[in-house]
Order: C-alpha cells, then sequence, then structure tokens
C-alpha cells in the first residue's frame, strides 16, 4: 500500500512540475489525426513566440552576443528569418521569395519587417497545406550547410521548420534573459488569468 501510495505522490508531483513548466501555446487543444493540421498548430504557437520575443529585445541589444563565438541577437533573427522563408518555399515548391540574406542585416526594424514578412509567407503555405498534400514529393535545393539536393515530403519540410523555429526560440530565450527579459512564452503564462 505504502509503495502504490508512493507511486502516486510520485507521479502528481512530476505532473505538476511539468505543468509549470508549460508554455501557453495551447496547440494540444489543435491536435488532431490530421497531421496538416497539426503542423498548422505548432507553427501557430512558435510563429506567436519568435515574433514576440524580437518586439521584446530592444533595438540598442540586436548586436548583442553572449559570447564571441556565437550570433548576435540580429543574426540570430536574421537566420531565423531566412530559415522560414527558405523552408516554407521548398514546401510550397516555389523560388526564394526574398533575396536579402537577413543574416547581415543589423537594424530591429528591418529585422522585425522581415520576420513578419517571413511567418506571413509559412502561413500561407501552412494555410494552404492540407492531409492531401502532405505527403506530396518536395525536393529542397540546398541550404548552407544541407545536401544540394533532398527529396522529402511537403509536411516533413513543414514539420522541420517548426523544429528549426523551436530550436532558435530556446536561443532566443537565453539572450532575452541574459539581458533580464522575460521570454514572452513565460510572460503569458505567467500572466494572471481572467
Amino acid at each position: 500500500m505504502r509503495y502504490t501510495l508512493a507511486i502516486v505522490i510520485a507521479i502528481h508531483a512530476a505532473s505538476a512540475v511539468a505543468y509549470a513548466q508549460t508554455s501557453d501555446g495551447g496547440f494540444d487543444k489543435a491536435l488532431s489525426p490530421s497531421l496538416a493540421a497539426s503542423a498548422k498548430a505548432m507553427h501557430a504557437t512558435i510563429r506567436r513566440d519568435l515574433a514576440d520575443a524580437a518586439e521584446t529585445m530592444p533595438a540598442e541589444d540586436f548586436g548583442y552576443k553572449p559570447t564571441p563565438e556565437v550570433r548576435s541577437f540580429a543574426q540570430l533573427v536574421g537566420h531565423v528569418i531566412n530559415a522560414n522563408f527558405f523552408f516554407c518555399s521548398q514546401a510550397k515548391g516555389a523560388a526564394m521569395p526574398a533575396t536579402t540574406n537577413f543574416e547581415r542585416v543589423a537594424d530591429k526594424a528591418e529585422l522585425i519587417k522581415g520576420l513578419t514578412d517571413a511567418l506571413a509567407y509559412c502561413d500561407t503555405v501552412y494555410q494552404s497545406t492540407t492531409d492531401a498534400d502532405f505527403q506530396q514529393a518536395v525536393t529542397l535545393t540546398g541550404f548552407p550547410g544541407m545536401n544540394p539536393k533532398t527529396t522529402t515530403s511537403r509536411g516533413a519540410v513543414l514539420m522541420f521548420n517548426t523544429t528549426h523555429n523551436n530550436e532558435h526560440y530556446g536561443n532566443i530565450v537565453v539572450y532575452l534573459r541574459l539581458k533580464g527579459k522575460v521570454p514572452p512564452s513565460t510572460a503569458r503564462s505567467q500572466a494572471p488569468k481572467e
């Protein structure tokens, strides 16, 4: 009996800890057997976090680097912009719509516009993706550090894009914390509920 009670208490405690660490994303409420709908829900969550995080960092801190070996905040945001334009255009089977290398842009306003445009472009690709074309074959034409041509599916590219965005949102969170800023996902989850 004590053993069972201990397990129940441990599971309850672990659940409370896990719940306390979740964001306010809410994508779990939009998950369904539809892979296309799930991809759209995951994109909607991370795109909000990225956009809000870029707005949160003051313009004078866009050049900030935690260590000399890593990207500045501006370069990190620029990388996210480039990647969103790239992956979403590849999933769509279209040419990359942006010609600017945003990793070389330092101005906050220009980066915010670029991020807004990249995320809006991706919104249209995620919204137009259906379960019928989720497995449609696409060939990635190459991105720095990738194979020159890789055949995969439209859905896999979109899922990779959300994974990539989440990875770099994690980096962005560290930069924000080091500058004394609360990441937007944390701020929303800690806000009083009405």
